[in-house]
């Protein structure tokens, strides 16, 4: 207890000092329990919390579950507040699968090694559980992953003449066509990519073979090296001659400006097609236009990507962690997975991969999994995306600043985050 005390307060997890006695868990709470649920941002779509909200209160009596939608962008800072202490903190928390190490490694969550086999064991998606895992023991396991394909219309791409791209080269030159032939509408893009948007950007350092960190010695930033450099001056050339997104922007709601007719072509995940064509927020006539493919890499394979997804964990301080622990067996269940299959997502468990289905939209993200690449492995790293250096080199890119000053900048303040890991 006292080395887990000592790494949440590395983070701000811990309410006491280091040098703490093992105290006792508290008891679960008597009479009506509500079970906190932190979900985020709209990847678990509305009838999937509905059909878990009636599953788990009717598999346990007396139990409520209230589900609090959170939004990614802070996350990390309102994780590190509430999980520290037993009042605020949640029951079970989503978490990106590139920040569950670093709250894994500071005993931020319980430990749930023991349920291993009955969540799904072998068949579970190992890069996750890795992700979640310290010290040989799991604190964190997968809830889906998903990696971002390109949607595209498919009426402008015939009236450009243009087909689908099958290199890197071919899919920038169509990007920029795009938005040369369709000047005459207000904030178009060929190719969206608001300004904050480094989880998609970061496709095309990986694609010249960039990198955001590497470990040598200890983990430095990686984004000065001529391979990022030259990935950068990509999405230099893409903010300035294929996007009209704001370059303060965030990639939150895109079916906003896709049914707006702003978009030509867009990095998202597959989650986006069921906004677009919800009749109450998108736009089911225009839907009927979608087309969508991997993105294209410079060598003619899919592009590497980033590997999104989630974890769930129960958080240490939770004082009902025999229900939370429930919670995350049902939500492990082979009945919810396969919800999340069926609205675009990997699911969990490998085996459940069949009901991705096998339309276009299937194919592509099967095809965007396969050369899908994952934030770098440091423990830290959950720290490197709550800074904002990402988000601010990338702005700083759309707006036109010196690419190589700003990726050594970023270097810096990188190499500095994961120093103090």
């Amino acid at each position: 207890m006292k080395r887990l005390l000592c790494s949440l307060a590395a983070i701000g997890l811990a309410a006491t000092a280091c040098g703490g006695t093992d105290q006792p868990a508290a008891d679960e709470p008597s009479g009506p329990t509500e079970i906190r649920l932190w979900l985020n941002g709209p990847d678990t779509p509305q009838p999937m919390r509905d059909w878990l909200t009636e599953t788990f209160e009717k598999q346990n009596p007396g139990a409520t579950l209230t589900i609090e939608e959170q939004q990614w962008e802070g996350l990390v800072d309102r994780l590190t507040t509430s999980l520290s202490s037993e009042s605020e903190t949640p029951d079970v928390v989503e978490v990106g699968n590139t920040q569950a190490a670093t709250f894994s490694t500071a005993g931020a969550f319980s430990d749930i090694t023991g349920m291993l086999p009955q969540l799904g064991g072998d068949d579970l998606l190992s890069g996750f559980v890795e992700a979640g895992s310290a010290d040989g023991k799991t604190y964190a396991v997968p809830l889906y992953a998903g990696s971002a394909y390109v949607f595209y219309r498919k009426d402008l791409f015939e009236q450009s003449n243009l087909d689908v791209p099958e290199t890197m080269a071919e899919f920038v030159d169509a990007a920029t066509t795009l938005k040369e032939d369709n000047v005459d509408v207000k904030g178009f893009s060929g190719f969206w990519l608001p300004g904050q948007d480094w989880r998609d950007g970061v496709a095309f350092v990986w694609d010249a073979g960039g990198e955001l960190a590497v470990e040598n010695g200890g983990w430095q930033g990686a984004l000065s090296t001529p391979d990022s450099i030259t990935g950068l001056e990509r999405v230099r050339t893409l903010f300035q001659e294929a996007s009209g997104a704001p370059k303060d922007g965030n990639e939150a709601e895109p079916e906003v400006p896709f049914c707006a007719g702003q978009i030509g072509m867009m990095l998202r995940p597959g989650w986006v097609m069921g906004s677009i064509a919800d009749s109450e927020v998108g736009c089911p006539k225009l839907a009927k236009e979608v087309g969508v493919f991997a993105l294209p890499g410079s060598d003619g394979d899919p592009a590497p990507v980033l590997l999104g997804g989630s974890n769930i964990a129960v958080p240490a301080k939770s004082p009902n962690q025999d229900l939370a622990k429930k919670l995350v067996e049902l939500m492990l269940s082979d009945e919810f997975q396969q919800q999340y299959a069926e609205n675009g997502l990997t699911p969990a468990k490998v085996s459940l991969a069949t009901h991705l289905g096998d339309d276009e939209f299937a194919e592509a993200t099967r095809a965007a999994v396969t050369n899908a690449t994952l934030t770098p492995a440091a423990a830290g790293w959950a720290k490197v995306e709550g800074s904002r250096v990402l988000e601010d080199l990338f702005v700083g890119i759309a707006h036109g600043r010196d690419v190589e000053k700003l990726a050594a900048e970023a270097d810096e303040t990188i190499t500095g985050l994961l120093a103090s890991s």
